[in-house]
């Protein structure tokens, strides 16, 4: 039998009962690729992590990311979490954590407040933006139990788009047919038909709030993926805030967005995102959010 570590706690938010919650294991070794399928779908979370030694021993670690179904190339939470676990263990922790994970190295700065106090940590996602195949509105409006009428195509038309994992991105007309949101999993099967990437068909709402366009209300549904709708989901709020930075008007346009997410859960959860392009390169982004411990344990095997 052996005995794995484990620390639970909940991201982007200041709140005990709030934000996304994430089980890290401080020390996978050991572990098979099967097991952590296994404790992972145990878990049942929106996420669990596993640390590892890094390949480089220049980096922090190296991170696995298991859903509930399926290994995650990158994701928002579990980073944003796992280096808000990590810098709290150590004695002296560095200004910055590097994570080598799938979709590649994974920058984790700490934030601390003004007693030098952890609160959280910075992420920046290992991938430029990318912008795929367009999504059909009716196809966007099934999924998420809509009519195409309270799908928005002002400023973008439904698309695919990543900086790390890709999400289908919409914007909704009203704070009202967001709250109606509701994940049909047949139209999102449909939707996912000869799909093979990691959540298959991840679906991404968004609404702006009071019309500001850098303050946002989003909800996030990947059922094929095991998460019905997730409260926090920091790899699709950077994507959102790198596309729509994409589209503002203007070449070298840094902006920063304040999104909130899982409201409807009754899991607040509140994302800082940033997003930077210039006439010379790719839209870089970030996401940024506070952190709470909530336990530790030990899993026997």
């Amino acid at each position: 039998m052996s005995s794995h570590d484990y620390v639970t706690v909940n991201v982007f938010t200041a709140d005990r009962f709030g934000g996304n919650p994430l089980a890290v294991f401080t020390d996978a070794r050991g572990l098979t690729d099967a097991q952590m399928q296994a404790i992972a779908r145990d878990f049942n979370l929106s996420e669990t992590t596993f640390v590892l030694p890094p390949d480089n021993p220049q980096h922090h670690a190296r991170v696995r990311i298991f859903t509930p179904t399926t290994e995650m190339p990158f994701a928002g939470h579990p980073n944003v979490g796992t280096g808000f676990v990590l810098a709290r263990a150590m004695d002296n922790p560095p200004e910055h954590l590097v994570f080598e994970e799938i979709a590649g190295l994974v920058r984790v700065h700490i934030l601390r407040d003004d007693t030098r106090h952890i609160y959280g940590t910075r992420i920046s996602a290992p991938k430029s933006l990318s912008i795929g195949d367009a999504v059909e509105t009716e196809t966007a409006a099934a999924c998420a139990g809509l009519t195409p009428d309270d799908i928005l195509t002002t400023a973008h038309d439904p698309l695919k788009a990543s900086v790390g994992t890709e999400f289908a991105i919409a914007e909704v007309a009203s704070l009202e047919a967001l709250g109606r949101a509701s994940p049909d999993i047949a139209a999102f099967r449909a939707a996912a038909q000869g799909q093979t990437g990691t959540l298959r068909f991840a679906l991404l709402l968004y609404v702006r709030i009071d019309g500001d366009a850098t303050r946002l209300r989003a909800r996030m549904f990947a059922p094929l993926g095991g998460v019905l709708e997730d409260p926090a989901t920091g790899s699709a709020c950077a994507t959102l805030a790198a596309l729509l930075t994409s589209l503002a008007p203007g070449v070298n346009v840094a902006l920063s967005y304040e999104i909130e997410q899982g409201v409807e859960m009754g899991r607040p959860s509140l994302l800082i995102a940033t997003a930077r392009k210039t006439g010379e390169g790719p839209v870089e982004a970030t996401v940024a959010g506070g952190c709470v411990l909530t336990g530790r344990g030990t899993l026997e095997l």
